[in-house]
């Protein structure tokens, strides 16, 4: 399974302690030179696809590689990244003059109640972008400065400097969502096992539920082939090929093995089950559940 990572995990990883004094209200943000993160010796700075629970921009200058399921990108000097926690991709530095700065924010801090905006509903966040973009030198020279500026306010001892530091978030977005994206080079030869292996992650990432209030988000297999930005039977046939299942036949599984759990560890009521798994109606859940397992939802909890 592809591991979590999540902002103690961030930190773990690059030998940092999660800093002092920002009140979870206004959720978590902090901004970092990538140099001081990246071991120049080893090139020890590769991020491997993760459950990322946070969201990312990051100005990138070297040579790297950013793969996105059956896509590639070459970075080449300087680019503009945007990592949203709903779409996996995995990022490898091909030198070691990896320098530039990023930014990490949880959505509570950009949440609309704070800034009007949702993140997801921006074109920069919506799934099939890729959000690399080539920068110029006069445009490393404004994004240098947006990323520098929040270096020194997040250090400062200024009242309102959190929402300061929202507006130079949010400044980020809407100079990249300006810029042409940099174009996908054609897929690799594992960009089957890596469609795959996103796949799963992103279905895994939906589960466990843990309320009833909880609903799946993903439950076609349009659904995913659209965050993984490919065709639905182009991921169809590299599912079969890899797993031996189709799209459709992954999901129902993967559905059914919910349903059976909450049934057995849960007091929810089976029409609590059926939404949170994404039915609106409790008939089709239950004729659904019996078509899978021969029971019931009710036979199968008793």
């Amino acid at each position: 399974m592809i591991p979590n990572s999540s902002l103690d995990d961030f930190y773990q990883r690059n030998g940092a302690s999660l800093p002092e004094g920002i009140a979870r209200e206004i959720g978590h943000f902090n901004v970092f030179e990538s140099e001081k993160l990246f071991d120049k010796e080893t090139g020890n700075r590769i991020m491997p696809y993760s459950r990322r629970t946070y969201y990312k921009i990051g100005w990138l200058r070297g040579n790297s590689r950013a793969e996105y399921a059956d896509k590639v990108i070459d970075i080449q000097e300087n680019a503009l990244l945007f990592a949203t926690p709903k779409i996996p991709y995995h990022w490898l530095p091909e030198d070691s003059n990896q320098t530039g700065m990023f930014c990490i924010f949880t959505p509570d801090f950009l949440s609309p109640a704070k800034t009007g905006v949702v993140l997801d509903e921006l074109p920069i966040f919506q799934p099939g972008q890729l959000p690399i973009f080539q920068l110029s030198a006069a445009e490393v020279q404004e994004i240098e400065y947006i990323f520098r500026k929040m270096h020194k306010e997040l250090n400062a001892d200024y009242k309102y400097k959190y929402d300061l530091l929202r507006n130079l978030v949010l400044e980020l977005i809407h100079y990249g969502q300006k810029l042409q994206p940099l174009s996908a080079l054609s897929a690799t030869q594992n960009a089957s096992e890596r469609i795959s292996s996103l796949f799963i992650e992103l279905l895994e990432r939906q589960f466990p539920l843990e309320s009833s209030h909880q609903r799946l988000s993903l439950r076609t297999p349009k659904d995913y082939a659209d965050r993984l930005a490919v065709h639905v039977n182009h991921l169809n046939k590299v599912l079969k090929e890899i797993t031996g299942s189709t799209t459709t036949e992954l999901i129902s599984n993967r559905i059914i093995q919910e349903a059976k759990t909450l049934l057995k560890q849960t007091h929810w009521s089976v029409a609590d089950i059926a939404y949170t798994l994404g039915f609106d109606d409790l008939a089709h859940f239950s004729n659904y559940f019996k078509k899978q397992t021969a029971f019931t939802p009710l036979a199968f909890r008793t």
